[in-house]
């Protein structure tokens, strides 16, 4: 007869649990180490991705310095005004950045430095530097 029978008879023996072995005792002592180990990676991790977005945001801003030195250097070999160059360039700049035009002879000379996103003891200095031949210096 089986438990289901609903006429009854002998029921079943129940089963008894296991005894727990070295193995099954190893496991129960295993099952806080995921979160210890994700209490440890879980911060390395947030601390990794803040330092490639520190990383992305200073090469965008040295990028920008290059972009303005190159175009206050273009407005200067075509004669604009030094306010108008110069506004130029800090156009381009990230904020705050300082821009200085020097001339070389027949060349232009625009430098552009700016601080890097500071990221505690990470803050450094971004440069870039761009040289144009004047343009009433060229013969027509």
């Amino acid at each position: 007869m089986s438990r289901s029978d609903p006429v009854g008879g002998a029921a079943e023996p129940r089963a008894v649990p296991p005894k727990p072995t070295a193995v099954s005792l190893k496991a129960a002592a295993d099952r806080g180490m995921v979160t210890a180990e994700a209490a440890v990676v879980i911060p390395t991790l947030v601390l990794f991705v803040a330092m490639l977005l520190w990383g992305l945001m200073a090469v965008c801003a040295q990028i920008q310095c290059v972009d303005a030195a190159r175009a206050g250097a273009r407005a200067a070999a075509r004669a604009e005004p030094e306010g108008a160059t110069l506004a130029t360039a800090r156009a381009a700049a990230p904020r705050g950045a300082r821009v200085a035009l020097g001339r070389e002879g027949d060349l232009v000379r625009v430098r552009v430095e700016a601080a890097a996103p500071a990221l505690g003891p990470l803050a450094m200095t971004l440069r870039g530097e761009a040289v144009a031949l004047a343009e009433e210096t060229v013969g027509w």
